[in-house]
């Protein structure tokens, strides 16, 4: 040992190398998560001189303990080994961890090297980064070969010209390579790469690698190229995707594979924005219907999802004789994915349809939807009926749609209820307040009497939410009566609903109608012979301090009422009830302090 080094400067380094020989694997991904912390106490130098090389030996180990190595490099860590003109260090250990054998750490791998590149000069990038790219792109394994193709769109603009020429051959190269995995990840990485060539390069080089892995025997490969297909048709102009492109659109959109279909049609509004108008007209359109009559409902799915964003660039016309009737068909799908996507997006039709065509055409739609089986359905319906309100207006709304609603609110499947009940608000801003009063405010007060805690949980959250809408004074003439007579009920399970939902709505209500309305209610529960009902008066009693407790009034009412009740109840018999009255009483004491 050198005499003038002391314990002190070997001991990080040799505690991390102890700790990543453990056999515990635990010890060894800790010891990784603190590698940056070690390069710390190390300082720059001996960062790069030890640790790095150290690291790049250590790529023997458990596929978690490389992962997390791979993630820990790409976290700023040229920042410990001195800086960015250091960075380049990083990419020895990264790109032994770019050839292992599992996917999720070559993909950390590569998403860190990509991480680094964005701080290296052009100097670093070709003198290090390009021959590490050309390394792993001339690998004997797939492995490397695959992590290869995501580290050319990163430094592509970066580069000298003739370096560009080089990186495009050998990513050609990779394009057509024997192995179907590294032809796929070429196939994912093409599209990012595409956008930063020129267009006389895309036009020369881009689009043969692109034709090239459309054509693939393996699904898979085509599967990735739509991504691809819309990153060049948007470097072209439409005449050039018509004439470079067609061809591949039609295969595409009516490939035998149902993988490359589907792909075709989640992306297909993408698409369509970037081909131009008169290809939207001539080609898509059909494409769509058909995509939308589809064998398999998994791309129906897809497609149906896509139906307003594509009908925005059709006329009206066109939407109604060619769109409407699919989506027509789509009502009786059998598959309940299919009417659950279209459930979600048909809303999206009315405003480009107008009122007089939403009414003829979709509501009768909307009823369907609304009565279907599948519960998903009908809440996807429900959700988005605020477009519809804006196009036909609430009366037509409430007459052909309420009832419906109202009959999914008593559904058996209380999942059911629960979710209208959340959709309850949304409804009440739209339908106003004398509207609401008349059809549904009966409905909102009988859930709190559901035989379902969910749903008396929801319903009392409901009320709190009406009462942001409609204001206090309705909460005062609707709730407020209605909650606090339930409190005489019978059955505890209903006084416990009235705790609650004092709990909930009292923040939202002004002290007065507190005082006046609720707390002799509350301080009345505080004596019922059931422990699980007082100790939830207590904490009722402890919300109502704490939100009205910042005025002098408050106080002065916490001080009177609610003290003393926490008081006898801190010597309650059950432990519970003493646990919440003692905690509540600190809290109203704390207010006066």
């Amino acid at each position: 040992m050198d005499p003038g080094t002391s314990l002190d400067d070997i001991a990080p380094i040799a505690i991390l190398m102890d700790e990543l020989r453990s056999e515990d694997v635990q010890l060894r991904l800790n010891a990784i998560h603190r590698i940056s912390t070690i390069a710390l106490a190390l300082g720059p130098e001996r960062a790069r001189d030890e640790l790095i090389p150290f690291l790049q030996d250590s790529v023997d180990d458990e596929d978690e303990v490389l992962l997390a190595l791979a993630e820990e490099l790409g976290r700023n860590f040229e920042e410990y080994v001195g800086g960015p003109e250091y960075a380049h260090v990083l990419l020895g250990p990264l790109e032994n961890l770019s050839a292992v054998e599992e996917t999720l750490v070559r993909d950390k791998a590569a998403e860190s090297i990509t991480k680094i590149s964005s701080v290296l000069s052009q100097a670093q990038i070709e003198q290090y980064y390009i021959p590490l790219v050309q390394r792993l792109s001339h690998g004997e394994w797939f492995t490397s070969r695959t992590s290869s193709c995501a580290l050319y769109a990163p430094v592509y603009d970066k580069v000298s010209p003739t370096i560009q020429d080089d990186l495009r051959r050998a990513f050609a190269a990779l394009a057509a390579d024997d192995t179907p995995m590294v032809r796929r990840a070429a196939a994912k990485w093409l599209a990012p790469l595409v956008k930063k060539f020129s267009k006389q390069h895309v036009l020369t080089d881009g689009l043969a690698m692109y034709r090239k892995l459309q054509a693939d025997d393996q699904d898979s490969v085509r599967l990735l190229t739509v991504e691809d297909l819309i990153a060049i048709a948007a470097q072209l102009s439409p005449p050039e995707v018509k004439t470079q492109l067609l061809k591949q659109i039609r295969q595409t959109m009516t490939d035998k594979s149902w993988r490359v279909r589907y792909m075709a049609a989640s992306h297909f509004n993408e698409l369509a924005e970037v081909v131009g108008q008169e290809l939207v007209r001539e080609e898509l359109t059909g494409h769509f219907v058909q995509l939308l009559k589809d064998n398999e409902a998994e791309v129906r799915t897809a497609a149906a999802g896509q139906i307003p964003g594509f009908s925005k660039l059709l006329e009206k016309e066109v939407v109604l004789a060619r769109i409407v009737p699919c989506v027509r068909d789509l009502c009786q799908d059998v598959s309940q994915h299919v009417r659950a996507a279209l459930a979600s997006q048909i809303s999206g039709l009315a405003p480009l349809l107008g009122k007089d065509a939403t009414i003829e055409h979709l509501l009768p739609l909307f009823l369907h939807l609304l009565k279907d089986e599948f519960p998903e359905v009908r809440l996807n319906i429900i959700s988005k009926l605020e477009l519809v309100n804006s196009v036909i207006g609430i009366e037509l709304l409430s007459e052909s749609l309420l009832p419906a609603i109202v009959e999914l609110a008593e559904d058996k499947s209380w999942r059911v209820r629960q979710a209208i009940i959340e959709y309850i608000p949304l409804l009440a801003n739209q339908l106003g307040k004398a509207f609401f009063d008349e059809s549904l405010g009966n409905l909102c007060m009988s859930w709190l009497g559901d035989n379902v805690y969910s749903i008396r949980e929801a319903a009392a959250m409901n009320l709190k939410k009406l009462t942001e809408v409609f204001g206090v004074e309705w909460a005062k003439e609707q709730i407020v009566p209605k909650v606090v007579g339930m409190g005489q009920h019978p059955n505890y399970l209903y006084r416990m609903t009235t705790v609650q939902a004092i709990m909930t709505i009292a923040p939202s209500l002004t002290l007065e109608i507190v005082q006046g309305d609720i707390l002799e209610m509350l301080l009345q529960l505080a004596g019922d012979p059931i422990p699980n009902i007082r100790f939830n008066v207590a904490k009722a009693l402890e919300t109502i301090a704490t939100s009205f407790g910042d005025t002098a009034e408050g106080r002065q009412l916490v001080q009177q009422k609610i003290v003393p009740v926490l008081e006898a109840l801190k010597n309650d018999q059950d432990a519970d009830v003493r646990f919440f009255s003692t905690r509540a009483l600190q809290k109203a004491l704390a207010l006066e302090a």
